[in-house]
């Protein structure tokens, strides 16, 4: 894998110097699709750099041209490359609409955890494909969300040097602290079946095993990290208003600061220091003083450029985009099967396939498109039903090619 390479280094350069935005109206057009395939190369490029210690160079492209839509792709991205302190740095004042954006995220999260738990991964042998699409989308928007928190973490790491806007809108604006505290005691990315723990870790709900269960989970870690950052900056800790909401909110954490947890990340003791000197500290009432608050410039201008136009474009994107004829459907598919190499995806999976119709490892492939796992050709049976008009796309596109 170490000589596996997506991107060349002039290719990406001249990729990211593409990257530009769309107006809502070309939101799924033959331009936008284009741009789409080129951020997942972006992104496929940056995890075997990430994966193989190569360097950053996409990570230095986007700093060097400022270019930091398809929502998945990209937040896949900016969680690869937000490691990097220079780059939340770099997007400067374009932060606000990137916590805005996690904010609205990790609160839906919340509350679809505490009304129906986190989504299922399995197929329903007996679902419908709409509902089958449904399922997807729902475990899609959940692993979106799983992200958004690990960027919202990285860019707490650089809480000290943010502009007082930036901090208003985390600690004013959202109360991020509060809505971690939410996030620790829901914990959307575990949960109990038949009895067993379960995590979601690598793309999928994995069983934890009895000597395993104390272990601090990745995602667990991301939102301990960020409070450390938020409640103890010097900065952050001057401007936040610990008011009577927030103290309860706060201390609740002390039920979580086990001497388990304290070995995992020592850090977290100074944490515990402050929750007990918060526990006797007076509140303090909502201050009210002057600040000018500034407007999140992406969503401001969506906002202002499309206002009295959401009808017409419903109806442009309706006609235009989704309803493909069958012959877009297989340019598509062969673009697809161009963007996602197998070599390469096979190389930034975060562990075995697992088969399309029982989700146990697989170890055999659809020989006719190459894209579907199976553990046993008795699968693979019972799966063509659903498979096979995809898998014929996608066949006829590689004989298109």
């Amino acid at each position: 894998m170490g000589d596996l390479e997506l991107l060349l280094p002039g290719e990406a350069d001249v990729l990211v110097r593409g990257l530009r935005s769309f107006p809502l109206l070309e939101m799924g057009s033959g331009g936008w699709n284009q741009q789409h395939e080129n951020v997942e190369k972006l992104n496929m490029q940056a995890i075997l750099d990430a994966t193989t210690s190569q360097g950053e160079p996409i990570q230095e492209l986007l700093v060097t041209h400022g270019k930091v839509h398809h929502e998945a792709s990209i937040i896949n991205l900016l969680e690869t490359v937000f490691f990097h302190k220079e780059v939340c740095e770099s997007a400067e004042d374009t932060v606000l609409d990137l916590i805005d954006y996690c904010h609205r995220k990790l609160t839906l999260l919340v509350a679809r955890t505490s009304h129906g738990g986190p989504p299922e991964e399995e197929e329903s042998q007996h679902s419908t494909p709409m509902q089958e699409l449904q399922k997807q989308a729902e475990l899609m928007e959940f692993e979106i969300a799983l992200k958004a928190l690990s960027v919202l973490r990285y860019i707490t790491d650089c809480v000290d040097s943010l502009s007082l806007s930036i901090l208003n809108r985390m600690l004013s604006t959202h109360n991020l602290p509060c809505l971690l505290v939410e996030l620790l005691e829901h914990s959307p990315w575990s949960k109990r079946k038949g009895g067993k723990l379960q995590r979601f870790e690598g793309g999928c709900w994995q069983t934890v095993g009895p000597s395993e269960q104390q272990k601090l989970s990745k995602l667990d870690g991301q939102v301990w990290i960020a409070l450390y950052n938020l409640l103890l900056s010097h900065e952050a800790r001057a401007r936040y208003c610990l008011t009577s909401f927030a103290k309860e909110q706060l201390l609740k954490l002390r039920a979580f600061l086990t001497d388990t947890l304290l070995d995992q990340l020592p850090n977290l003791a100074d944490l515990q220091g402050f929750l007990a000197h918060l526990a006797l500290t007076e509140t303090q009432p909502p201050k009210k003083d002057l600040v000018l608050e500034q407007i999140p410039e992406i969503w401001e201008r969506l906002e202002r450029e499309n206002r009295g136009k959401w009808q017409a474009i419903a109806k442009h994107q309706l006609q235009h985009v989704f309803s493909p004829s069958e012959q877009d459907l297989r340019l598509q598919a062969r673009r697809w099967a161009e963007t996602y190499r197998l070599d390469v995806l096979e190389a930034v999976a975060p562990e075995r396939p697992r088969c399309a119709y029982c989700s146990a490892e697989a170890s055999k492939r659809c020989s006719r498109c190459q894209n579907e796992w199976y553990c046993c050709r008795e699968c693979q049976v019972k799966h063509w039903e659903k498979h096979g008009k995809a898998c014929v796309l996608v066949a006829q596109g590689d004989r298109a090619k």
